[in-house]
């Protein structure tokens, strides 16, 4: 396995700061716009045309739903209790399930080139290794491994004492991949996790299903301030990541987006709308 600063390690970062976007070049801010944004980006960086990147965004009120999520047998049932609680619903396009987002959830986009050469297993180390980093001064607790009993469990989720407080997708576009973590810094991390637990109640009741859906307990999950017993907001780690990538990068530098950049921009948005409108 590669070691996780070789694989961040690069001359120049772009950094992109979403996190209070109200509009992207006319399209509302909602999470489909993030992970349209984040297709162009990895295809951007694929071809050379931008240097590795790292975005942070912000979603209030918001369910992201995975793929799986649509095969739930009582899924429309599913998205309307997420409506009626005033949720906007989505499904993405990388790997894993349901997770919440709101104002104390931020999400961060590592956008590397050259992940052909990667193996998936490397990129999500690098990501863990990340955010080590940038808490290291707070905690040397963080371990990653599934949380059972979480939402949206995989084996890099993020968790102190065993209780989940991240979780990682990926998705690769040509030789670029947009590795996407969302830290769940601040706010009511039970309130977000009933809310999965109640989806999955209502959309699955009491149905055999193929696919292997989470059986949520609120307990395992905690944001940071609760795990680490101090008030840490999303904009404390935004600083800490402009910190990280100044420690891993000579050049950190803001570039608008191109006009090719806009172009798959408005392509990936189209498929992301297609894609999501059985929901709708």
């Amino acid at each position: 396995m590669k070691n996780w600063k070789d694989i961040i390690r690069h001359q120049t970062f772009r950094y992109i700061d979403h996190s209070n976007q109200p509009t992207f070049h006319g399209e509302p801010y909602t999470a489909m716009t993030s992970f349209a944004i984040d297709d162009a980006l990895a295809l951007s960086v694929s071809d050379e045309q931008s240097p590795p990147a790292v975005r942070l965004w912000v979603h209030d009120e918001t369910i992201v739903l995975g793929i799986p999520d649509g095969k739930l047998p009582y899924i429309a049932e599913g998205i309307a209790y997420l409506q009626q609680a005033e949720k906007q619903v989505v499904i993405r396009n990388s790997g894993g399930l349901a997770v919440a987002l709101d104002k104390g959830v931020l999400n961060i986009s590592l956008i590397l080139p050259g992940v052909k050469q990667l193996s998936i297993q490397d990129c999500y180390e690098a990501m863990v290794s990340f955010v080590q980093y940038m808490l290291h001064d707070l905690t040397d607790a963080i371990e990653a491994y599934e949380i059972v009993q979480s939402y949206c469990p995989g084996d890099y989720d993020l968790s102190i004492n065993g209780r989940k407080f991240a979780g990682i997708s990926q998705r690769r576009v040509k030789d670029g991949a947009a590795i996407q973590i969302y830290l769940d810094v601040e706010g009511n991390s039970k309130e977000r996790a009933t809310l999965i637990q109640q989806f999955y109640k209502i959309g699955k009741k009491n149905e055999e299903t193929s696919f292997s859906y989470p059986n949520v307990d609120p307990s395992v999950m905690g944001s940071l301030s609760e795990l680490l017993g101090i008030d840490l907001t999303v904009q404390d780690m935004k600083q800490r990541v402009t910190q990280a990538l100044a420690v891993f990068s000579e050049n950190v530098v803001t570039m608008d987006f191109s006009d090719e950049e806009i172009s798959h921009f408005e392509k990936r948005l189209k498929q992301m709308q297609k894609r999501n409108e059985k929901i709708q």
